[in-house]
């Protein structure tokens, strides 16, 4: 039996990648998304699949929901492993670019922008990079939400956000940080962002006090009201970091 050749770091990078965008409960070599990336590198969705697998290993929210992976991961999986979370916007990039050159296609052609709303004016390639980005960072939040808002549940994909816990604009090394992440609806993405909402350093729904006015609108009560002090629906992988949450909270919130 020939014995199978060894991952490459570009692959394993891609792997990686995948690793991000697909629910890990979900992964399978029958799911689409393995299936599509394995034909891509050119590995069999099995073995794609068993590489997603191995990075579950390495991932502690997964560990703590007793979730452990598989077991017989390489040292060139930790590597990867530990330099996407050292530097998210890096690798972000260069694995979708590496898609895009294992298709032998521009990235600027592999990429979804129809989600993406960037300022004009950019030169070309800095726009581009920001886009891949962003998209990069909308699956991951997504895929770690099984695509449902974390307040409401809602599960329609075309309505729901990837929305930073800590702005775009306040935190550039934090970015692409899928721990600076949330999954949640468009008008609660709106609230957050402008701080009639927050979710506390311990998970649970705070809603400003700016609503007094109108909570005898039953439309505020339906939105808003009801779910304050409850908690959210936690991610299976990348929860929430504490410090952005006490940040959004303590800065950006509308008491």
């Amino acid at each position: 039996m020939a014995k199978s050749k060894n991952w490459t770091k570009e692959e394993t990078i891609i792997a990686f990648n995948v690793y991000c965008k697909v629910p890990f409960k979900n992964s399978s070599k029958n799911n689409p998304t393995i299936i599509k990336y394995a034909n891509i590198i050119g590995r069999s969705p099995s073995a794609l699949n068993m590489k997603v697998g191995n990075f579950g290993r390495l991932d502690p929210e997964l560990k703590k929901q007793g979730i452990v992976g598989l077991g017989n991961g390489s040292k060139l999986d930790e590597v990867v492993w530990n330099e996407f979370n050292g530097n998210w916007e890096k690798l972000a990039y260069e694995s979708e670019l590496l898609i895009a050159e294992f298709q032998n296609k521009r990235i600027e052609d592999i990429i979804d922008t129809e989600v993406l709303d960037f300022p004009i004016g950019l030169e070309k390639e800095t726009l581009i990079k920001q886009r891949v980005n962003q998209s990069f960072f909308r699956s991951t939040i997504l895929s770690s939400y099984n695509s449902k808002c974390c307040i409401t549940g809602l599960a329609i994909p075309d309505f729901l956000v990837a929305s930073h816990i800590k702005p775009w604009k306040a935190d550039e090394i934090n970015r692409l940080n899928p721990h600076n992440g949330l999954c949640l609806n468009s008008i609660h993405d709106k609230a957050f962002d402008k701080g009639f909402l927050t979710i506390t350093p311990n998970y649970k729904i705070k809603i400003s006090k700016y609503f007094e006015d109108f909570k005898n609108e039953s439309s505020i009560s339906d939105f808003f009201l009801k779910y304050d002090d409850k908690s959210i629906y936690l991610p299976d992988r990348f929860l929430p970091s504490k410090d952005f949450l006490d940040y959004h909270y303590n800065t950006i919130f509308k008491r």
